[in-house]
């Protein structure tokens, strides 16, 4: 009796055992799967894009979580096992990280998190430049082209002509570096129009850069050179004939005007000198006054060839009243 009293109590147990842990199983939610609406990751800017979250079995309501990076986006709650949609638009390429969904109900305890989705931003590619470090060659020298897009959504593919004829190979970069090419300057037509074409997986969006041309380092020399000799050689010329004023010019000016007054002068100061010598002082005096008032009046006249006087200043002295000195 005792016996079927244990053996009645354990099957009580294990029913009850059973019971609760299928219960339990049937309220426990399953990992939720993470998809794109869209069917792709691909997506451009200012794209609208939808992702999905779903559990396929667990109790309901499920309440749905959208994380981005670990930081929570958006929740919304399922009264039963739908999936949760959650919509996003791709603003910049901080957009494009790693999302993730987690799924909760009444049975779970931390809830349960689904695979992680990246989207890949989709960009047209800005036309590219081409450049290189020179502009001039020799012959026989060796140069380089530089071809870069600095916008467009990686990778890009990059393709170099020499006016319309490929002269490489496609050159794919998965980095926003620049693709290089090395050319070999061998004749007079290497020195033709450069160019480069970019491209990428956003559809229709292939560019061409500028063009760009290598000039003839020896032809350029020369001339630059002529210039150069031309333009000292007028600095010279300029700069003589500026000492040549001062040192030259004006001297030899005022040695000319000298030598060409210098007679005249000569024949005045003779003549002056012979006058000086025929010029004789004479006073004239009045009978009637005394001799001493007339001590200061004094006339200068002149002799002529016959010892006549003459008076320059229309006196009369011929007669007595003359006194010579």
């Amino acid at each position: 009796m005792y016996l079927l009293t244990i053996l009645l109590f354990s099957y009580v147990q294990m029913s009850r055992h059973i019971q609760k842990t299928a219960a339990s199983g049937k309220d426990m939610l399953s990992n939720p799967r993470l998809t794109s609406v869209q069917g792709t990751l691909n997506v451009v800017m200012n794209q609208n894009v939808s992702l999905s979250c779903h559990s396929d079995s667990g109790s309901s309501p499920v309440r749905y979580t959208l994380f981005k990076d670990s930081q929570k986006i958006s929740t919304l709650t399922r009264p039963d096992l739908t999936p949760g949609l959650f919509n996003l638009t791709i603003n910049s390429a901080s957009d494009t990280g790693e999302y993730k969904c987690k799924a909760e109900n009444n049975g779970t305890g931390g809830g349960k998190y689904s695979n992680s989705l990246n989207f890949t931003l989709k960009e047209p590619i800005s036309r590219p430049v081409l450049s290189s470090p020179t502009s001039q060659a020799k012959k026989g020298q060796n140069v380089t082209l530089s071809c870069l897009s600095e916008n467009g959504s990686l990778p890009i593919t990059y393709i170099f002509f020499k006016g319309r004829q490929s002269i490489s190979t496609p050159v794919k970069m998965q980095k926003r570096e620049a693709a290089v090419i090395f050319l070999f300057i061998n004749s007079s037509s290497d020195f033709g129009i450069y160019k480069c074409r970019a491209e990428n997986s956003f559809r229709n969006n292939t560019k061409y850069s500028n063009s760009f041309n290598f000039t003839l380092a020896e032809e350029r020399s020369h001339s630059q050179a002529l210039i150069i000799s031309l333009g000292v050689i007028l600095i010279l010329f300029i700069i003589g004939f500026a000492l040549a004023i001062p040192f030259f010019i004006i001297p030899s000016y005022k040695a000319k005007k000298l030598q060409s007054a210098r007679p005249s002068t000569a024949l005045t100061s003779i003549m002056n000198a012979e006058e000086s010598e025929n010029d004789v002082i004479y006073t004239e005096i009045d009978p009637v006054k005394p001799e001493e008032e007339y001590a200061n009046f004094s006339v200068i006249g002149r002799e002529d060839e016959k010892g006549n006087l003459e008076d320059p200043h229309g006196l009369d002295l011929t007669e007595n009243r003359c006194t010579k000195f």
